[in-house]
């Protein structure tokens, strides 16, 4: 038996998740699963920190802003939830941080919250570009994407205040996956080698993210060749998240995140409590 973990979850405050997804459920979920630990980090877009009218943009059809309001929602749900289970199941208040690069100064703020136990560090998209959810892959060089990709995740990481990088390979879902178009990372290798080696200098973790186990891609992000070159690297903290939007999704390919886990030579697996890594073996 594998002592398991998913620090990567969406409740229904994260706008994209099922309305469904109860922070008290999704709780249920996790301790019925027999979890060792396990987060719910609903999204936290810095670049979309505000309400819509505050950019001077149109309504674009998605309740995707104002995410001020969203992060303090959560906060009390989780904390609330923290308390309710306190000594009886180990809950993590998270986030996952989308954008940091694009404004520092909220980013900042944002991670100095004291209720917060865990920050994942991910780009959902890049500055005066739509989210990568969104993007039609045909109109694009892709090759000129991944870089400016790749160089956005590697500022992120010289920032560094979060505790893991969230789904390194991220644009390979659409692009790879939903897209079909094949993408050779053998150009990015420096850099992406370079991001990881300051992770590993600051103490920084990355997680397996499992969600595209059970999307079109196919495989985790990163997947094992990543997986295995950060701990090649020093790397010692490693997360696993399902990513999951849903109470269903929950807890999908964690099994097999510590299976890769183990195969890049990790014995520990690493969750937060107060923003301090807690190490728990494989």
């Amino acid at each position: 038996m594998l002592n398991l973990i998913d620090c990567h979850t969406h409740s229904n405050i994260s706008p994209d998740a099922d309305k469904n997804a109860f922070t008290e459920d999704m709780i249920a979920r996790a301790r019925d699963l027999g979890l060792v630990a396990y987060a719910i980090t609903d999204h936290c877009e810095v670049s979309q920190w505000y309400d819509l009218e505050h950019y001077g943009f149109e309504d674009n059809g998605y309740d995707d802003y104002g995410f001020d309001k969203m992060f303090e929602r959560s906060m009390v749900a989780n904390t609330a939830a923290k308390e309710k289970f306190d000594g009886k199941f180990n809950f993590i208040c998270g986030i996952e941080l989308g954008q940091a690069t694009h404004d520092f100064e909220i980013a900042e703020k944002i991670v100095a919250d004291k209720r917060l136990d865990f920050v994942i560090g991910s780009m959902h998209k890049l500055p005066n570009y739509d989210d990568f959810a969104f993007i039609d892959y045909n109109n694009y060089d892709i090759p000129d994407l991944m870089e400016k990709y790749f160089s956005e995740i590697h500022k992120l990481c010289k920032w560094g205040k979060f505790d893991v990088l969230g789904h390194l390979t991220y644009t390979l879902r659409y692009i790879e996956g939903n897209f079909g178009m094949k993408v050779d990372l053998a150009p990015y290798e420096e850099i992406i080698r370079d991001s990881l080696k300051i992770l590993v200098e600051n103490g920084k973790g990355i997680e397996i993210n499992t969600s595209g186990l059970r999307q079109k891609y196919g495989k985790t992000f990163p997947d094992l060749y990543w997986v295995k070159t950060f701990r090649e690297l020093g790397g010692e903290v490693l997360s696993i998240g399902s990513d999951a939007h849903s109470v269903e999704d929950l807890g999908k390919g964690v099994a097999d995140g510590a299976e890769i886990a183990k195969s890049a030579g990790f014995e520990y697996l690493c969750h937060f409590k107060e923003r301090k890594p807690v190490f728990t073996k494989i």
